[in-house]
């Protein structure tokens, strides 16, 4: 997505180094606040707080914590909610 927008920003703007792309800085803080959402639920999903999302902070190592927890299989029952990979369309309550 974000290669669309720079070959916009470059057709439209000119290819200078110099300017500001406006539409993939545009893009970019659009889909920020979504990015960090779901990767806060899928923290939740492996029953580890949102705040593990700072150790992508660290460089290199941070991200490959991050990416495991990301391919880690969810925990069927965890204290933030049953996990929507077994729901089935009815909740015990």
């Amino acid at each position: 997505m974000n290669i669309v927008a720079t070959g916009v920003d470059i057709a439209i703007f000119g290819g200078r180094m110099e300017d500001p792309a406006p539409i993939s800085l545009a893009l970019t803080l659009a889909l920020l606040l979504p990015s960090l959402a779901v990767t806060v639920r899928r923290l939740h999903d492996i029953d580890r707080t949102g705040w593990w999302i700072l150790i992508a902070l660290i460089p290199i190592i941070g991200w490959i914590v991050l990416l495991v927890f990301h391919v880690s299989d969810s925990d069927s029952d965890n204290r933030f909610g049953i996990s929507p990979k077994g729901y089935q369309g009815t909740v015990a309550v």
